[in-house]
């Protein structure tokens, strides 16, 4: 396969970056954890995700490739999700059995957060036709290229197991695991900083 070309996404961009992330996620175990009924699933998720990494496209730090076939979406260092309205969001649809699980692993999740400024990769995705051809790794590195140029260190948390090989590939070392209850296991990674 050709290396795809990766640009940034715009604001124009945003429905289909949305659409890309969805259907991305909609076989990821925490995403599917937290929101179990299709229904909500399809409902809720593109609002979800748009709280929590659509900061990205404002920050020019939103990368896709050419025909959004997959997008990763970096916060730069100081900028978080607006974890208030993330988790107002989510305890609308998380059943309620599930709601304190949720709540610590949600707080665990923040404590592996580094406190010192990296880049944040909040969500990488790839739609489900486009995976294991490539185009995850093309994102990584395209980003990578720029997070090295500024000789910062980076975070993500990888949702799902299969992914981790990818981020170890690139630099990600893991720095421990988030589970509790019912939860799927979250793996907090870091990636030192290098240039």
């Amino acid at each position: 396969m050709d290396i795809p070309k990766i640009i940034l996404a715009t604001e124009a961009d945003r429905q289909q970056v949305f659409s890309a992330i969805m259907l991305s996620f909609a076989n990821d175990p925490v995403s599917r954890w937290l929101m179990r009924s299709a229904h909500d699933y399809v409902t809720h998720a593109s609002v979800v995700n748009q709280v929590f990494c659509g900061a990205a496209i404002g920050h020019h730090s939103a990368y896709k490739t050419e025909n959004i076939e997959g997008v990763a979406m970096w916060l730069p260092p100081g900028v978080l999700p607006d974890e208030e309205q993330f988790a107002g969001l989510l305890f609308e649809v998380i059943a309620e059995e599930m709601a304190e699980d949720a709540a610590k692993f949600f707080t665990a999740m923040a404590e592996y957060h580094p406190q010192d400024p990296c880049w944040y990769l909040a969500v990488l995705a790839v739609d489900p036709v486009y995976q294991a051809k490539g185009y995850g790794g093309a994102l990584m590195k395209a980003a990578l290229a720029m997070v090295d140029k500024q000789a910062m260190p980076a975070y993500l948390e990888s949702s799902n197991p299969r992914n981790i090989s990818l981020y170890q590939r690139h630099g990600f070392e893991p720095m421990g695991e988030v589970q509790f209850g019912s939860s799927p296991v979250l793996t907090p990674m870091y990636r030192a900083a290098r240039g």
